[in-house]
Protein backbone atom coordinates (compact mmCIF):
# COMPACT_ATOMS: atom_id res chain seq x y z
CA UNK A 1 0.00 0.00 0.00
CA UNK A 2 1.34 3.44 -0.95
CA UNK A 3 1.66 6.09 1.77
CA UNK A 4 -0.89 8.30 -0.04
CA UNK A 5 -3.60 5.69 -0.71
CA UNK A 6 -5.89 6.94 2.04
CA UNK A 7 -5.72 10.47 0.65
CA UNK A 8 -6.78 9.12 -2.72
CA UNK A 9 -9.90 7.71 -1.05
CA UNK A 10 -11.38 11.24 -0.94
CA UNK A 11 -9.51 12.72 -3.92
CA UNK A 12 -12.04 13.79 -6.55
CA UNK A 13 -14.98 13.86 -4.15
CA UNK A 14 -17.23 16.86 -3.59
CA UNK A 15 -17.67 18.58 -0.24
CA UNK A 16 -20.81 16.55 0.48
CA UNK A 17 -19.28 13.19 -0.45
CA UNK A 18 -16.47 13.27 2.13
CA UNK A 19 -17.46 11.58 5.43
CA UNK A 20 -17.84 13.82 8.49
CA UNK A 21 -15.37 11.74 10.52
CA UNK A 22 -12.62 12.52 8.00
CA UNK A 23 -13.38 16.23 8.20
CA UNK A 24 -13.17 15.98 11.97
CA UNK A 25 -9.84 14.12 11.88
CA UNK A 26 -8.25 16.60 9.47
CA UNK A 27 -9.62 19.59 11.39
CA UNK A 28 -8.24 18.30 14.68
CA UNK A 29 -4.79 17.49 13.27
CA UNK A 30 -4.51 20.81 11.44
CA UNK A 31 -5.35 22.69 14.65
CA UNK A 32 -2.63 20.84 16.54
CA UNK A 33 -0.08 21.83 13.91
CA UNK A 34 -0.63 25.58 14.18
CA UNK A 35 1.97 27.63 16.07
CA UNK A 36 1.51 31.21 17.20
CA UNK A 37 5.18 31.89 16.43
CA UNK A 38 5.95 29.81 13.36
CA UNK A 39 9.39 29.46 11.85
CA UNK A 40 7.82 27.93 8.77
CA UNK A 41 4.71 28.92 6.81
CA UNK A 42 3.09 26.18 4.72
CA UNK A 43 0.81 27.97 2.27
CA UNK A 44 -1.76 26.23 0.06
CA UNK A 45 -3.08 28.04 -3.01
CA UNK A 46 -6.29 26.78 -4.59
CA UNK A 47 -8.37 27.69 -7.63
CA UNK A 48 -11.48 25.53 -8.17
CA UNK A 49 -10.00 22.70 -6.09
CA UNK A 50 -13.12 21.57 -4.22
CA UNK A 51 -12.55 17.94 -5.23
CA UNK A 52 -8.83 17.82 -4.36
CA UNK A 53 -8.14 20.31 -1.57
CA UNK A 54 -9.33 18.17 1.37
CA UNK A 55 -7.01 15.31 0.35
CA UNK A 56 -4.06 17.71 0.17
CA UNK A 57 -4.86 19.16 3.59
CA UNK A 58 -5.25 15.66 5.02
CA UNK A 59 -1.66 14.97 4.02
CA UNK A 60 -0.46 18.29 5.50
CA UNK A 61 -2.30 17.55 8.73
CA UNK A 62 -0.06 14.51 9.14
CA UNK A 63 3.27 16.24 8.61
CA UNK A 64 5.92 15.15 11.10
CA UNK A 65 8.08 18.14 11.86
CA UNK A 66 10.36 19.38 14.63
CA UNK A 67 9.76 23.02 13.66
CA UNK A 68 6.97 25.39 14.72
CA UNK A 69 4.77 25.82 11.65
CA UNK A 70 1.59 27.45 10.46
CA UNK A 71 -0.60 26.16 7.65
CA UNK A 72 -2.53 28.78 5.68
CA UNK A 73 -4.81 28.71 2.65
CA UNK A 74 -5.47 31.05 -0.26
CA UNK A 75 -8.70 30.82 -2.24
CA UNK A 76 -7.88 32.34 -5.62
CA UNK A 77 -11.30 33.50 -6.83
CA UNK A 78 -12.71 29.96 -7.07
CA UNK A 79 -16.10 29.41 -8.68
CA UNK A 80 -16.77 26.10 -6.93
CA UNK A 81 -16.91 25.22 -3.20
CA UNK A 82 -13.17 25.50 -2.52
CA UNK A 83 -13.76 28.13 0.14
CA UNK A 84 -16.22 25.85 1.92
CA UNK A 85 -13.52 23.16 2.20
CA UNK A 86 -11.25 25.62 4.02
CA UNK A 87 -14.16 26.52 6.28
CA UNK A 88 -15.14 22.91 7.03
CA UNK A 89 -11.55 22.13 8.02
CA UNK A 90 -11.13 25.24 10.16
CA UNK A 91 -8.04 26.36 8.28
CA UNK A 92 -7.08 30.05 8.30
CA UNK A 93 -7.38 31.26 4.71
CA UNK A 94 -7.52 34.42 2.60
CA UNK A 95 -9.50 35.27 -0.50
CA UNK A 96 -7.47 36.61 -3.41
CA UNK A 97 -9.84 37.92 -6.07
CA UNK A 98 -7.18 38.75 -8.66
CA UNK A 99 -6.68 35.71 -10.85
CA UNK A 100 -3.29 34.09 -11.35
CA UNK A 101 -0.94 31.83 -9.38
CA UNK A 102 1.30 34.86 -8.88
CA UNK A 103 -1.43 36.83 -7.12
CA UNK A 104 -2.31 33.78 -5.01
CA UNK A 105 1.30 33.18 -3.96
CA UNK A 106 1.84 36.87 -3.21
CA UNK A 107 -1.30 36.89 -1.07
CA UNK A 108 0.05 33.93 0.88
CA UNK A 109 3.43 35.60 1.34
CA UNK A 110 1.77 38.81 2.52
CA UNK A 111 -0.02 37.00 5.34
CA UNK A 112 2.59 34.40 6.29
CA UNK A 113 4.57 34.84 9.51
CA UNK A 114 7.31 32.26 9.03
CA UNK A 115 10.89 33.02 8.06
CA UNK A 116 10.72 30.08 5.65
CA UNK A 117 7.91 29.72 3.15
CA UNK A 118 6.65 26.49 1.58
CA UNK A 119 4.51 26.69 -1.55
CA UNK A 120 1.81 24.01 -1.65
CA UNK A 121 -0.47 23.12 -4.57
CA UNK A 122 -3.95 21.93 -3.64
CA UNK A 123 -3.98 18.91 -5.99
CA UNK A 124 -0.87 17.35 -4.41
CA UNK A 125 -0.15 15.03 -1.46
CA UNK A 126 2.89 15.64 0.74
CA UNK A 127 4.78 12.89 2.62
CA UNK A 128 5.17 13.19 6.41
CA UNK A 129 8.86 14.19 6.40
CA UNK A 130 8.60 16.62 3.48
CA UNK A 131 9.08 19.86 5.46
CA UNK A 132 11.96 18.68 7.64
CA UNK A 133 13.86 17.12 4.73
CA UNK A 134 13.48 20.27 2.63
CA UNK A 135 14.74 22.30 5.59
CA UNK A 136 18.02 20.35 5.63
CA UNK A 137 18.83 22.21 2.41
CA UNK A 138 17.06 25.50 3.10
CA UNK A 139 18.88 26.12 6.39
CA UNK A 140 22.28 26.15 4.72
CA UNK A 141 23.71 29.70 4.74
CA UNK A 142 24.43 29.78 1.00
CA UNK A 143 20.92 28.62 -0.05
CA UNK A 144 18.06 31.00 -0.93
CA UNK A 145 15.50 28.44 -2.05
CA UNK A 146 15.03 24.72 -2.59
CA UNK A 147 13.00 22.50 -4.88
CA UNK A 148 12.40 18.78 -5.14
CA UNK A 149 11.24 16.12 -7.57
CA UNK A 150 7.65 14.85 -7.61
CA UNK A 151 5.66 11.83 -8.75
CA UNK A 152 2.24 11.04 -10.19
CA UNK A 153 -0.14 8.49 -8.74
CA UNK A 154 -0.91 5.52 -11.02
CA UNK A 155 -4.41 5.17 -12.49
CA UNK A 156 -6.16 3.34 -15.31
CA UNK A 157 -4.43 5.50 -17.94
CA UNK A 158 -1.00 5.64 -16.31
CA UNK A 159 0.58 2.42 -15.03
CA UNK A 160 3.04 2.38 -12.13
CA UNK A 161 5.72 0.91 -14.41
CA UNK A 162 5.13 3.46 -17.15
CA UNK A 163 5.22 6.32 -14.65
CA UNK A 164 8.48 5.02 -13.18
CA UNK A 165 10.14 5.08 -16.61
CA UNK A 166 8.65 8.47 -17.46
CA UNK A 167 9.82 9.98 -14.17
CA UNK A 168 13.30 8.45 -14.46
CA UNK A 169 13.83 10.10 -17.86
CA UNK A 170 12.31 13.40 -16.72
CA UNK A 171 14.30 13.49 -13.49
CA UNK A 172 17.53 12.69 -15.30
CA UNK A 173 16.95 15.59 -17.68
CA UNK A 174 16.11 17.98 -14.83
CA UNK A 175 19.22 16.85 -12.96
CA UNK A 176 21.43 17.71 -15.94
CA UNK A 177 19.61 20.98 -16.59
CA UNK A 178 19.88 22.17 -12.97
CA UNK A 179 23.64 22.73 -13.15
CA UNK A 180 23.32 25.75 -15.47
CA UNK A 181 19.59 26.53 -15.45
CA UNK A 182 18.27 25.57 -12.00
CA UNK A 183 15.40 28.05 -12.23
CA UNK A 184 13.91 26.01 -15.11
CA UNK A 185 13.71 22.96 -12.84
CA UNK A 186 11.67 24.64 -10.10
CA UNK A 187 7.97 23.80 -9.77
CA UNK A 188 5.60 25.61 -7.42
CA UNK A 189 4.28 22.41 -5.85
CA UNK A 190 7.79 21.57 -4.57
CA UNK A 191 9.23 24.99 -3.81
CA UNK A 192 10.38 26.53 -0.51
CA UNK A 193 12.36 29.70 0.09
CA UNK A 194 13.58 32.24 2.59
CA UNK A 195 10.62 34.61 2.97
CA UNK A 196 12.83 37.54 3.96
CA UNK A 197 14.57 37.30 0.60
CA UNK A 198 11.31 36.87 -1.33
CA UNK A 199 9.88 40.05 0.15
CA UNK A 200 12.79 41.98 -1.32
CA UNK A 201 11.98 40.87 -4.87
CA UNK A 202 8.79 40.50 -6.88
CA UNK A 203 6.54 37.52 -7.41
CA UNK A 204 5.31 37.83 -10.98
CA UNK A 205 1.54 38.40 -11.05
CA UNK A 206 1.31 39.23 -14.73
CA UNK A 207 2.00 35.73 -16.11
CA UNK A 208 -0.17 32.62 -16.28
CA UNK A 209 2.57 30.17 -15.37
CA UNK A 210 6.24 30.29 -14.47
CA UNK A 211 5.96 32.61 -11.46
CA UNK A 212 7.78 29.97 -9.41
CA UNK A 213 10.81 29.75 -11.70
CA UNK A 214 10.84 33.53 -12.09
CA UNK A 215 10.94 33.96 -8.32
CA UNK A 216 13.72 31.37 -8.03
CA UNK A 217 15.72 33.28 -10.63
CA UNK A 218 15.30 36.52 -8.64
CA UNK A 219 16.37 34.78 -5.44
CA UNK A 220 19.72 33.73 -6.93
CA UNK A 221 21.16 37.08 -5.86
CA UNK A 222 20.83 35.90 -2.23
CA UNK A 223 22.10 32.34 -2.62
CA UNK A 224 21.84 29.05 -4.46
CA UNK A 225 18.80 27.29 -5.85
CA UNK A 226 19.25 23.93 -4.13
CA UNK A 227 17.61 20.60 -5.00
CA UNK A 228 16.66 17.75 -2.72
CA UNK A 229 16.91 14.22 -4.11
CA UNK A 230 15.20 12.07 -1.51
CA UNK A 231 12.32 9.65 -2.08
CA UNK A 232 10.92 10.46 1.36
CA UNK A 233 10.47 14.10 0.33
CA UNK A 234 8.74 13.34 -2.96
CA UNK A 235 5.15 14.64 -3.18
CA UNK A 236 2.59 12.90 -5.35
CA UNK A 237 0.29 14.89 -7.61
CA UNK A 238 -2.52 14.51 -10.11
CA UNK A 239 -2.37 15.07 -13.82
CA UNK A 240 -2.73 18.84 -14.07
CA UNK A 241 0.85 19.12 -15.36
CA UNK A 242 0.78 15.88 -17.34
CA UNK A 243 -2.70 16.23 -18.86
CA UNK A 244 -5.10 13.35 -19.45
CA UNK A 245 -3.23 12.06 -22.48
CA UNK A 246 -1.32 8.79 -22.51
CA UNK A 247 2.18 8.60 -21.06
CA UNK A 248 3.60 7.97 -24.51
CA UNK A 249 1.91 11.08 -25.90
CA UNK A 250 3.10 13.10 -22.91
CA UNK A 251 6.62 11.80 -23.35
CA UNK A 252 6.76 12.62 -27.06
CA UNK A 253 5.34 16.09 -26.49
CA UNK A 254 7.92 16.88 -23.82
CA UNK A 255 10.78 15.55 -25.91
CA UNK A 256 9.68 17.83 -28.75
CA UNK A 257 9.47 20.86 -26.43
CA UNK A 258 12.78 20.23 -24.68
CA UNK A 259 14.71 19.61 -27.89
CA UNK A 260 13.99 23.17 -28.95
CA UNK A 261 16.95 25.18 -27.76
CA UNK A 262 18.49 22.19 -26.00
CA UNK A 263 21.85 23.96 -25.95
CA UNK A 264 20.50 26.08 -23.08
CA UNK A 265 21.57 23.38 -20.62
CA UNK A 266 25.21 24.32 -21.27
CA UNK A 267 25.11 27.97 -20.19
CA UNK A 268 23.48 30.18 -17.57
CA UNK A 269 21.00 32.99 -18.12
CA UNK A 270 19.84 35.82 -15.89
CA UNK A 271 16.88 37.07 -17.94
CA UNK A 272 14.04 35.51 -19.95
CA UNK A 273 11.74 37.16 -22.46
CA UNK A 274 7.99 36.78 -21.89
CA UNK A 275 5.88 35.01 -24.47
CA UNK A 276 2.71 36.85 -25.44
CA UNK A 277 0.42 33.89 -24.73
CA UNK A 278 1.71 33.61 -21.15
CA UNK A 279 0.86 37.19 -20.14
CA UNK A 280 -2.26 37.86 -18.07
CA UNK A 281 -4.43 40.25 -20.04
CA UNK A 282 -5.58 43.27 -18.00
CA UNK A 283 -9.34 43.62 -17.62
CA UNK A 284 -10.84 46.26 -19.85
Amino acid sequence: MAWYDKYLSIYGKTVDEIPDNIYEEINKNLSLKQSGQPLISVVVIAYNEERRLAACLWSLSELQTHYPIEILGVNNNSKDRTEEVYQRLGLPYYNELQQSPGFARQCGLNHAKGKYHFCIDADTFYPPLYVDLMMTKLLKPDVACVSSFWSFYPDEKHSAFGLAIFELIRDSFLFIQHFKRPELCVRGMVFAFNADYARQVKIRTDIRRGEDGSLALSLKQFGKIAFLYNRKARPVTGYGTLNEESLWQSFLYRVKVQLKGITRIFYTKDHYEDSENNLVKPKQ
